[in-house]
């Protein structure tokens, strides 16, 4: 089966948020919509709302002024159900309860033909356990759209058990046609943005729960090192946290209290208190009429330390051993005028047992993190002055950067570390030495789960990549950003979080075991 072709009749059910905007990206698309809801005077209003909006992209030259005339004109009110006999296609998009939707399903199996797709935009239910009642659930798949639904390009086509694939096939492709970039999926909890996405509010959480940074200041590293246009605690506030709270113990519950989805005290402390962020004018954040915005840390201004060297190994043949990370980091400092010289050693740094590559300026040895604390990396290293950098989306740019130093640190050589990294141009925050730092953590996180679902079959690896740029803008897919910083130190940097906490929750994924045994990426 091909896409469902222009001119056909798609019905929406629903004409809240999500089913205006699924009405007004169809019926752009050139299908006859037939919008239908309990209230009918809610559909009069969306109605004339997606016409506004036509209107309004006509006068910004988005589109033609007779396109948005036409566009209008293919919206039609359904005053029952029973006019949506024709439709091609039936998305729902009503309230989130599986009886409901369950019922309304039933309903429409009596008035659409046999041919029809019957599509559920549901977040969160079973999409098999939506079409077990019915008499042809093959026909039934999710349609998982995101809000605001003409402007987010993600649609997660949701494959129930009973789900027929060329059903599915051909809404991915009816999807494709209205623009959006759709990715397969199975019916499991969260699908796929909602589970994979839960390690970047979890791992904000627990960084604050052991007091790593104040919310502002985990925000504003995730944001400007690690690329992410929110901060988790921003975006929590901006969600509601009595929504985001209900889907994380929906996922948790759902997976039988795996520890990798536990919710979170503070979060629970937070709705408890009817603080649910944007909306309530509370959160993590004040809001509304004289709010006082917080400000993240940054270490002061430091004095460029007189001598930085780089120390890389040699492998067997004497080629210098580096990451693309450390080359980057090099180069911007390079860019900066930062004189950084290099020191070959085939086995350590001269700083204890450790390999290289690391930097050092005025007795500090700095890393990137691996997942330990700079505690123990000390500890471990028998070298006292030991920093960690922070994983950073494009060392080259980014404009923030986190430092932790261990508990042994002096004063003098962090304040020395601190102007090294300001003199390449960097705002530099300073995190408490709790393991994985900020970025680091989340990402591997986040790649983990990532590589889990499509280890479970729940997607493929770049349908997990598209889903979490495209449908909660991350800078990168997990998993191409995982290949990037070299799936063995994704290894390492878990393995270490494992073993700090002694929990489950930060067990590898196989599939990542098994991509580090075989040498390979998941993108080629």
């Amino acid at each position: 089966m091909a896409a469902i072709q222009n001119g056909s009749v798609v019905a929406v059910i629903g004409s809240g948020a999500m089913g205006s905007g699924i009405a007004q990206v169809a019926a752009s698309a050139g299908h006859i919509v037939k919008l239908y809801d309990t209230r009918p005077e809610a559909v009069a209003k969306a109605i004339a709302d997606i016409g506004a909006v036509y209107r309004k992209l006509a006068d910004k030259q988005k589109m033609s002024a007779a396109d948005a005339d036409a566009a209008t004109a293919r919206l039609k009110s359904a005053s029952s159900l029973g006019d949506v006999a024709d439709a091609a296609l039936v998305v729902e998009a009503i309230v989130e309860n599986l009886d409901v939707k369950r019922s309304l399903f039933a309903d429409l199996e009596g008035v659409v033909s046999d041919d029809c797709i019957l599509a559920t935009n549901t977040s969160s239910i079973s999409v098999t356990a939506i079409a077990a009642r019915l008499r042809r659930p093959q026909r039934l798949v999710g349609m998982h759209f995101f809000n605001p639904v003409p402007l987010m390009a993600l649609v997660e086509v949701i494959s129930g058990l009973a789900t027929d694939s060329t059903v599915a096939q051909t809404v991915y492709d009816t999807a494709a046609g209205w623009g959006k970039n759709p990715v397969h999926a199975k019916s499991t909890p969260g699908f796929i943005v909602n589970r994979v996405a839960r390690p970047y509010y979890a791992e904000g959480l627990r960084l604050l729960n052991e007091q790593a940074a104040d919310p502002a200041t985990i925000d504003a590293v995730l944001r400007e090192a690690g690329g992410f246009r929110m901060g988790p605690f921003e975006l929590m506030d901006l969600i509601g946290h009595d929504v985001n709270y209900s889907v994380t113990q929906s996922v948790f519950n759902a997976y039988y209290n795996d520890p990798r989805f536990t919710p979170s005290v503070i979060q629970q402390e937070l709705v408890n208190a009817g603080f649910l962020g944007r909306k309530s004018g509370r959160g993590f954040y004040a809001y509304g009429e004289g709010a006082v915005a917080q400000q993240p840390a940054a270490e002061a201004p430091q004095p460029n330390p007189e001598y930085a060297n780089v120390s890389m190994g040699l492998d067997a043949s004497g080629a210098l051993v580096s990451t693309p990370m450390m080359d980057a980091l090099m180069e911007r400092f390079r860019a900066h005028g930062v004189e950084v010289g290099l020191k070959k050693h085939l086995e350590g740094h001269g700083h204890g047992t450790e390999s290289a590559p690391a930097i050092h300026c005025n007795g500090a040895a700095i890393y990137l993190t691996d997942g330990r604390t700079a505690t123990q990396r000390a500890r471990d290293n028998k070298h006292p002055d030991t920093v960690l950098f922070d994983l950073a989306l494009d060392y080259g740019k980014a404009p923030r950067i986190a430092l932790a130093c261990s508990d042994q640190c002096k004063p003098a050589v962090w304040h020395s570390v601190v102007g090294l990294f300001q003199a390449a141009g960097f705002t530099v925050t300073k995190l408490d030495d709790v393991p994985g730092m900020a970025v680091m953590r989340t990402v591997a996180m986040l790649a983990n789960e990532a590589a889990d679902a499509v280890n479970q079959g729940v997607c493929s690896a770049q349908g997990a990549d598209t889903a979490m740029q495209k449908g909660v803008n991350y800078p990168k897919g997990p998993l191409a950003w995982a290949d990037s910083i070299g799936i063995g130190h994704v290894v390492t940097v878990l393995h270490n979080l494992a073993a700090s906490y002694g929990e489950d929750r930060y067990r590898v994924s196989p599939l990542l075991r098994r991509k580090l045994a075989a040498g390979g990426k998941f993108h080629a």
